[in-house]
């Protein structure tokens, strides 16, 4: 089996769950057990980092905050965060050579202190797979693999992600139903 970590899934207009309707997931695991992803798009609306910093008594940073986005309908109760790997945190997963993921708190404790990475996303909960579960799901119609892009992880506005994500690599996401089928 070969590995999509640090792939994107990107939802086609076929994808069947509408909870992933026009979403982008960066898959930050997958191995035999399974996979696990964020979905980098869907910002929280009622929710901001400048209180959760207050909420949890961290100094909130002067630096520009990104959203709070829904990582997924997994654990929703649970905070995780990617971010650029210029930063170094003990307890993380190593996605990509420039992307890691933790769920240590630590990173907003250093991002008060202006010591964390220069990039990242917050998410509350994640997409997950069972084992053999995502690779059942890709023989459908329902998402796009591509490799994924930093850029835009970090530095896409939301609302450009799904398309920019499947048109850097020459697709209009947009028609993509309308050239796939089941043979």
């Amino acid at each position: 089996m070969e590995s999509l970590q640090g792939h994107f899934l990107i939802a086609t207009l076929q994808m069947p769950d509408p909870r992933f309707a026009g979403a982008v997931v960066y898959l930050c695991v997958h191995n035999r057990e399974g996979a696990l992803g964020l979905i980098i798009n869907q910002p929280v609306k009622d929710i901001d980092l400048a209180d959760i910093f207050r909420h949890a008594d961290i100094p909130v940073p002067a630096l520009p905050l990104p959203p709070v986005y829904l990582g997924g309908p997994v654990e929703t109760s649970s905070a995780f965060f990617l971010y650029s790997a210029d930063y170094r945190l003990g307890n993380h997963i190593a996605v990509s050579p420039t992307v890691s993921l933790t769920r240590d708190p630590q990173l907003l404790y250093d991002l008060a202190a202006g010591c964390g990475p220069r990039f990242f996303l917050p998410a509350l909960g994640y997409a997950g797979w069972g084992g053999g579960q995502l690779e059942s799901e890709l023989s459908g119609d329902g998402w796009l693999i591509l490799p994924a892009d930093d850029e835009i992880i970090f530095r896409t506005p939301d609302d450009q992600k799904w398309k920019r994500a499947a048109r850097t690599h020459g697709i209009d996401i947009a028609l993509f139903g309308d050239v796939v089928g089941s043979a």
